[in-house]
């Protein structure tokens, strides 16, 4: 078992990435339980680990294998990854990158725009100019706390708000985004569309916000059916 060959001197089990020394080929499937951690394969979470003392605490723990897009590259950004895996289209991920490339252009552009015509220092400061930090808080503004879930009681199906874990919460805000963003005028480019959805998420205010406080607003309506979850 490779998690148990870890080290100081050897990474095997904690390091498994393109870059890396060792290259570990191994097939990645639903099998994996949630005893599995995902891997680690950034140089500054490395450093951080080992000069923390925490590395003994990566010993014997199953660790999953790295997809094929994880790498150690300063380049890597897991939430683009994401976000260019949901746009894909029957496996056309070239063409999800290059919509994602110029989803993150007219960000650019949309924002020094911005800032050129703002009139005070102060106006200026508040205006995000890196698309990815703009992205986080799109992102971070539009998870939702709760969702429904249908369980059927007695021939009857209730709705039943429960509470969702971050991961999920993240997909489905990266999902509405992208659906809003679909539901657009023919003359209007989707990356254009996705462009300013991610803005005024950021902003906290847009159609995303407002999907998500109508479902917090469905939970709520829906509080008394609560204690089936648990029935």
């Amino acid at each position: 078992m490779f998690h148990k060959l870890l080290n100081k001197s050897s990474l095997s089990g904690l390091v498994i990435s393109r870059c890396s020394t060792l290259n570990l080929v191994t097939s990645r499937s639903s099998s994996y339980g949630p005893q599995f951690i995902d891997p680690i394969f950034k140089h500054e979470d490395i450093d951080r680990i080992v000069s923390n003392g925490e590395l003994k605490n990566y010993q014997d723990i199953p660790i999953k294998p790295p997809t094929s897009f994880q790498t150690c590259s300063p380049f890597y950004n897991s939430v683009k990854e994401k976000f260019i895996n949901y746009m894909m289209d029957k496996g056309n991920k070239k063409l999800a990158r290059d919509v994602f490339e110029y989803t993150i252009k007219a960000m650019k552009i949309i924002q020094i725009e911005k800032y050129n015509k703002a009139t005070t220092e102060e106006e200026r400061q508040s205006i995000i100019l890196d698309p990815y930090v703009i992205i986080d808080k799109a992102i971070e503004n539009t998870k939702p706390m709760l969702k429904l879930r249908a369980i059927k009681r007695a021939a009857i199906t209730y709705q039943v708000p429960i509470p969702i874990s971050d991961k999920e919460a993240t997909a489905k805000a990266m999902k509405w985004h992208i659906e809003i963003a679909k539901d657009k005028p023919s003359q209007v480019h989707f990356s254009d569309n996705l462009a300013q959805i991610l803005i005024d998420g950021s902003q906290n205010k847009g159609k995303v916000v407002k999907r998500k406080t109508d479902l917090h607003r469905t939970c709520e309506a829906n509080r008394a059916y609560a204690h089936y979850y648990f029935g």
